[in-house]
């Protein structure tokens, strides 16, 4: 049986407001009983745990609205929207928290149920997920390449997880110096984008084997997948593309980061605050946003840190798509990609691919070196000294001296060793002895000789 993300992640959200609110209004009793004891000291204490309540309820309030984006409740997310304003100004030493929590009543009352859900809501989550691949038009790739200053004269790693077909990444590197490289886990497009890119992993990007820190360019475009089977995670595959590509964009490397903008959650842009700087948000021109509500997130990368601090503005600034800047806004060579080259020791994908197998071997000399002749084999080879009759039979029933020889009397020679069974009887027993008979077959323009 399958059930769509998000509304597990409304039922989640419905609760975790209830409970807020119901906390805070406990909270909000206590400040004035500990005042009417005068214990200011514990009335102070509620009242920064009431502040805290604020926040999370604020952070519950704006993944609320854009969960209610991606259900395509528009009417319901313009609410969420006010109603974020309305908590981020109220006086929590108001009396009287009646209306306050009355205004979420509306709020709640639309959350879709995640077990008796409308017909319609479940028909747009369902044409939001298709199949969850959606190719970056390339128009927008090329704009992002616009804001892009590649290095002069150096050689720079460029790293799709979930390339398709390779065009884009193709598109963006196309007429730089570089090595492009792709995980694809259908076939079929991964087979084409081995004839776009230097080297095609297939297979899951979580199960492939890849080097570190070794990519000065990352375009992470993830499945936009919204239904979780039974017996599968719960997180969404957009953010865990995220949390493990990052570990292969070297330091000062550029992520370039297409999702819907109702994506960008406050978990989401927790990492992307923790692990970037220079952090900036486009929105996909209409024709394109139309169609998959897409934006592009650019960043660089940065020794982790806390960014918690700037969690918040992130979020409210891509939920707010009727202000965010369009793509064909970004500054030319905004971001400027390191100039230090990296080798990428290991590119392996979870499943065996005979055409990165026959680029691995070209690149390698094991296998010349496997093949190699000897050069002692290639050379005339003369004894030190002459050779005795034992050792010239040897020679000989071995075959290293097979085939034609020329010389005076031009002749053909095959040895071989044969074994033989001699018998010996000193009257009272019978003996045998197994020995190796020398046996040299000759062909001569006067016939053919065996000598033993």
């Amino acid at each position: 049986m399958e059930k769509y993300y998000v509304l597990e992640r409304f039922a989640l959200m419905k609760t975790a407001v209830i409970s807020t609110l119901d906390s805070m209004m406990l909270k909000r009793k206590g400040i004035d009983k500990n005042q009417k004891n005068n214990n200011i000291k514990n009335a102070r204490k509620l009242y920064k745990e009431l502040e805290s309540a604020r926040k999370r309820l604020s952070d519950n309030i704006l993944n609320l609205k854009l969960l209610f984006c991606e259900a395509d409740m528009k009417e319901c997310g313009i609410y969420a929207d006010k109603l974020y304003t309305a908590v981020s100004n109220f006086n929590l030493l108001t009396p009287d928290y009646t209306k306050f929590i009355g205004a979420f009543k509306p709020l709640l009352d639309n959350i879709p149920d995640n077990e008796v859900t409308n017909a319609s809501v479940i028909g747009r989550l369902m044409n939001n997920v298709r199949t969850g691949y959606y190719p970056t038009d390339i128009e927008h790739v090329k704009h992002i390449k616009n804001g892009i200053a590649f290095p002069e004269g150096k050689r720079i790693n460029a790293f799709d997880p979930c390339c398709g077909c390779g065009v884009a990444l193709n598109v963006l590197t196309s007429g730089k110096i570089s090595d492009t490289y792709g995980i694809e886990i259908d076939e079929m497009r991964g087979a084409e984008a081995e004839t776009r890119l230097d080297r095609v992993g297939l297979g899951s990007f979580f199960y492939s084997r890849i080097s570190r820190e070794v990519f000065h360019l990352i375009f992470l475009n993830p499945p936009y997948l919204s239904v979780i089977k039974d017996g599968g995670g719960r997180s969404r595959s957009e953010k865990q593309f995220l949390v493990d590509s990052l570990h292969h964009l070297m330091y000062g490397g550029l992520l370039v980061y297409i999702i819907p903008y109702y994506r960008m959650t406050s978990d989401i842009c927790r990492i992307l605050c923790d692990n970037f700087e220079d952090i900036q948000v486009f929105k996909f021109l209409d024709s394109e946003f139309s169609k998959f509500k897409q934006i592009a997130v650019m960043g660089i990368k940065k020794h982790k840190g806390d960014g918690s601090d700037a969690v918040e503005k992130l979020v409210q600034l891509a939920s707010d798509v009727d202000n965010l800047p369009l793509i064909t806004d970004l500054k030319t060579e905004h971001y400027v990609l390191p100039e230090q080259e990296k080798n990428v020791d290991l590119f392996k994908g979870a499943v065996f691919n005979l055409g990165e197998l026959k680029r691995q071997l070209a690149m390698s000399k094991s296998m010349d070196f496997l093949f190699e002749r000897s050069s002692l084999d290639s050379r005339e080879k003369r004894p030190l000294l002459p050779l005795n009759v034992g050792q010239v039979g040897l020679i000989g029933g071995s075959g290293l001296i097979n085939g034609y020889i020329d010389c005076e009397n031009p002749h053909i020679l095959k040895g071989r060793i044969i074994k033989e069974i001699k018998k010996s009887d000193n009257g009272d027993t019978i003996s045998e002895t197994h020995v190796n008979k020398m046996v040299f077959n000759v062909l001569t323009p006067q016939g053919f000789k065996s000598l033993a």
